[in-house]
């Protein structure tokens, strides 16, 4: 059925055959086994071919449908393998038909090779970034895989994740400093410096050192009056700008040296009105008070009242001793010291009468 070529003129081997005397069903067979041999080398790897007999053409037939075969179980394991691997994701699926040896052998090794290479460096960078989702930043990425360096692509992989970790790290450490500084140690004025930041690392960094230079501004305008209200200087507002919960705060605090202000000049009025120019009588007048504030305006009042009741009632008793009249007594309420001037005023009053009784007797 085959022949071996000969040089030009030799004479055929002796073994051959003449193609006249093959019987045409053969010569059918091989033409049909051609025919199958191109669609396996176009990749065609499901026809089969069907010859009867056990002659050579029959063995032939065999052995093209073994080599199809085995074709058709390495392209339908590696389609699988490439389901799994490359589109759901399971990087422990391998190459598993046994397919032959040699380089059927050969092709799987190569090919569950590549997938284990392909799978370390992912590996190695799903267990990064996992460390760095739960907020461990001390994992960087081997840049050696079983002893050999990572090249190409993989290296630069590599490197990038290390220098994002590199740069998270440093940008985590400057925040956490600033924050302690500001927070726990209560040194305000810092700033976060992270260098060779770029991009949203960049503008991270900018929004947390505006944060602290709003906060940093807030507190000294708030500290600067309230120290000054202490020390008594009721003159001092908070004038920086602020917004939420440090604006009510700004606003009460306003409010508070504002009532402060008003209390100490409705006490200051009320003083020099009594104590000064003798005008008894006046009240301390501050408007939306409440609380202590209205507590303390009641007493300066109370006190107001009770020193124009007695004053005024030892006025009247004086005032009727001088015109003669000798029956009037102070009956207005009094301790301490006022008792003691009412207590001996009312006692001359009693001697005085008791004196003009025995003058006129």
């Amino acid at each position: 059925m085959t022949e071996t070529p000969q040089a030009s003129g030799s004479p055929r081997n002796s073994g051959a055959h003449d193609p006249d005397s093959v019987p045409a069903n053969e010569v059918a067979a091989l033409e049909r086994l051609l025919a199958a041999v191109h669609d396996l080398g176009d990749g065609n790897f499901r026809r089969r071919f069907v010859a009867h007999g056990d002659g050579i053409t029959a063995r032939l037939a065999s052995a093209f449908n073994d080599i199809a075969e085995r074709n058709q179980r390495l392209v339908t394991e590696l389609m699988r393998v490439r389901g799994a691997v490359g589109q759901e994701g399971k990087l422990t699926e391998r190459v598993h038909t046994e397919v032959g040896p040699g380089g059927w052998a050969t092709a799987v090794e190569t090919v569950n090779g590549l997938i284990e290479d392909v799978s370390r460096p992912v590996v190695e960078l799903d267990r990064v970034l996992g460390a760095v989702a739960e907020g461990d930043l001390s994992q960087p990425m081997a840049l050696q895989l079983d002893g050999r360096p990572l090249r190409g692509q993989y290296a630069e992989l590599a490197k990038t994740v290390n220098g994002l970790n590199a740069q998270l790290s440093r940008f985590a450490a400057e925040v956490i400093r600033l924050s302690r500084e500001i927070a726990g140690e209560g040194r305000l004025g810092g700033q976060a410096e992270v260098p060779g930041v770029a991009g949203t690392w960049r503008d991270l960094t900018d929004s947390v050192n505006f944060l602290a230079d709003n906060l940093t501004e807030q507190v000294r305008n708030i500290a600067s009056v309230t120290t000054a209200v202490a020390r008594g200087d009721l003159t001092q507002k908070i004038n920086v700008d602020a917004r939420g919960e440090i604006l009510e705060l700004k606003n009460t605090i306003n409010t508070m040296v504002d009532q402060l202000s008003s209390f100490a000049d409705e006490v200051t009025r009320v003083s020099r009105e009594v104590g000064s120019e003798g005008r008894l009588g006046g009240q301390a007048r501050v408007p939306g008070v409440a609380g202590t504030w209205r507590d303390l305006t009641d007493s300066v009042n109370l006190m107001a009242d009770n020193l124009t009741d007695q004053v005024r009632n030892i006025s009247q008793v004086a005032t009727a001793v001088a015109a003669g009249d000798l029956t009037k007594k102070i009956d207005v309420d009094a301790r301490g010291e006022i008792l003691q001037l009412k207590t001996t005023l009312n006692t001359m009053v009693d001697q005085l009468s008791s004196f003009a009784d025995e003058v006129t007797r």
